[in-house]
């Protein structure tokens, strides 16, 4: 069941999470004049430092999914790792105009290879398996390099093994032993990655955002660069794609989809059911950020129709560059900064990020390396 309500201001928006994303969810949600309730374990949580409410509780607690369920007029979620049956009670009570069905395909990769198979959409071959034999059977068809990832979980790197050559096997049965459903994919040599992040309301209009070219750094997403250097061709393909599996999986809200560039050739990856990090250059390039459109879609109220005003670089802060962007931001008045509010910068965790825009691509590279000098 979905809500067919017109959720509008100063109504309630209940997010389940926490995060950066929920957080920049709601700064969008209460520039319109929303008020917001957030789910989230941990107390003081970034989205808590902005919204009306918090319930501080598991994610999988019915309790306090029903208490969200019930303060709330309709609920989202920063994250795709929610709890299908708490999910379920959601949308049944006609609250979850995403629906569960998103959630059950991206949480399980499996399920998310297998949808885009059927769907005769372009991706890299994979295999499923639970054991060390089934790892090595399957590998028996794979050249190498190739990865193995858990189905479930795992996230900037965390959860998969590269392997480079036959002297892998070993450890990928390991790995296959050691959590039990796995998937085994090629590797494919990319020329770069690119992601489509789109926003779908519940009428069905689709508005896109400009392709964003990514670029990673010990598997964390480094760089995002918007538009991307890609040709018509690709842009075509990667939309094409996109809007075929919008329609199957009936999205509501905003998405974002991870694909590969080889030559003229696009190779889907992976899908998240929410706002993307490689979307945040929204904020300041275009006349709505992908946080804007996506309360827009799951309030019901008319997408907006997206333009980028100016071309843009978003670089992630991680918790190791936390202390050099404070002194930077000191001395320089290039970059919109952004930082996310949690408690502990930890090595290797997303603090924050920069976006900085400019008229062309040679200016946004002398406005980065000011930033970067004045980090020194």
């Amino acid at each position: 069941m979905q809500t067919s309500r017109t959720i509008i201001p100063a109504q309630t928006i209940g997010i389940i999470g926490g995060g950066q994303l929920g957080r920049m969810m709601a700064i969008a949600a209460r520039y319109m004049g929303y008020k917001i309730a957030v789910l989230d374990p941990t107390p003081n949580c970034p989205t808590a430092q902005v919204a009306d409410t918090q319930i501080t509780a598991a994610y999988d607690d019915m309790d306090a999914i029903k208490q969200l369920t019930e303060i709330s007029d309709v609920i989202t979620y920063e994250f795709e790792n929610v709890d299908l049956d708490a999910a379920a009670y959601i949308e049944a009570q006609g609250k979850l105009p995403q629906g569960a069905y998103a959630l059950e395909i991206t949480q399980n990769r499996e399920k998310e290879k297998t949808l885009i198979k059927e769907l005769e959409l372009p991706t890299s071959k994979f295999a499923i398996v639970t054991n060390a034999k089934e790892c090595e059977e399957a590998l028996k068809t794979f050249n190498f390099p190739a990865v193995i990832k858990t189905c479930r979980g795992g996230y900037d790197g965390k959860g998969q093994l590269k392997l480079n050559s036959e002297a892998d096997v070993e450890e990928a049965k390991q790995f296959a032993d050691k959590h039990g459903h796995c998937i085994l994919e090629e590797w494919i040599s990319f020329d770069k990655e690119i992601s489509v992040v789109f926003t779908r309301s519940k009428s069905g209009e689709i508005a896109y955002f400009p392709l964003a070219e990514n670029k990673h750094r010990d598997h964390i997403l480094y760089q995002t660069t918007a538009p991307a250097h890609v040709n018509s061709d690709i842009q075509i393909k990667a939309y094409g794609a996109a809007h075929v599996l919008a329609e199957k999986m009936n999205i509501v809200g905003t998405f974002a989809i991870e694909m590969f560039v080889k030559d003229e050739d696009i190779y889907l990856n992976e899908m998240a059911p929410r706002p993307h990090n490689s979307g945040h250059y929204t904020i300041e390039s275009c006349n709505i950020s992908q946080f804007g459109q996506h309360i827009r879609a799951i309030c019901g109220l008319p997408l907006m129709q997206i333009r980028q005003f100016k071309p843009a670089v978003m670089i992630n802060i991680l918790g190791e560059d936390i202390e050099s962007v404070l002194t930077a931001i000191q001395y320089t008045n290039e970059g919109f900064v952004h930082l996310y509010g949690k408690d502990e910068a930890k090595v290797k965790r997303k603090m924050g990020h920069i976006t900085f825009i400019a008229d062309t691509e040679d200016q946004l590279l002398a406005q980065i390396e000011k930033f970067e000098e004045a980090k020194r």
